[in-house]
């Protein structure tokens, strides 16, 4: 939702200054940069650094919405790079999960529970994408969900900076997450009804 609000002073203010320089960066090696340095979160959060765990997350995030943009201006888009995307998108979010139970291991079973409605969402949002598709003149619909990547950004931000407080995010997370996923349900449901 805050992507959708935000996103045309974001792409003026932080993507196009990039865009302007022409083609020379390749949107497949940003989409991979953005996976392996979010992979840096992990050592960053477990040896207390949570500021530098947030700078590291915040750039990995910007890289992820780089990629797009620049595959886009340079004519250069591609299912492979919309595919690395998604699977790079699961690789930091599960790395910043992974890293909040490795600093404190009695976090187990929220940390699994988020991993869990992460997977439940992801999956009803390809699956509702996908069917849509084969039955629209749409190449892949995207629906909104109630949580989703900066907002979960968000979440995992406080979590790493106030640990104190992990346990009330962590599950107010996972309820907007999977009420996502039932958003995403629902909404093929009736779209199924009103196509039928």
């Amino acid at each position: 939702m805050l992507e959708q609000k935000f996103r045309h002073h974001y792409q003026k203010i932080f993507i196009a200054p990039i865009l302007k320089m022409g083609c020379k960066f390749s949107p497949t090696a940003i989409t991979v940069l953005s996976g392996i340095v979010g992979l840096l979160v992990i050592p960053a959060v477990y040896f207390h650094y949570p500021w530098l765990a947030i700078i590291i997350l915040a750039f990995s995030g910007y890289l992820d919405t780089l990629d797009g943009s620049v595959a886009r201006a340079c004519d250069n888009s591609n299912q492979l790079g919309g595919a690395l995307d998604i699977v790079m998108d699961r690789v930091v979010e599960s790395a910043v999960i992974f890293a909040l139970y490795l600093v404190d291991p009695s976090r187990g079973i929220a940390c699994f529970l988020m991993l869990f409605a992460n997977l439940i969402c992801i999956t009803s949002f390809l699956v509702v994408g996908i069917f849509v598709e084969q039955n629209s003149n749409k190449s892949f619909f995207y629906h909104n969900g109630l949580i989703e990547r900066a907002e979960a950004f968000i979440f995992y931000a406080l979590m790493i900076i106030l640990p104190g407080l992990f346990t009330p995010l962590a599950y107010a997370y996972i309820v907007l997450v999977l009420l996502s996923a039932f958003l995403h349900l629902r909404f093929f449901h009736f779209w199924q009804k009103d196509n039928a």
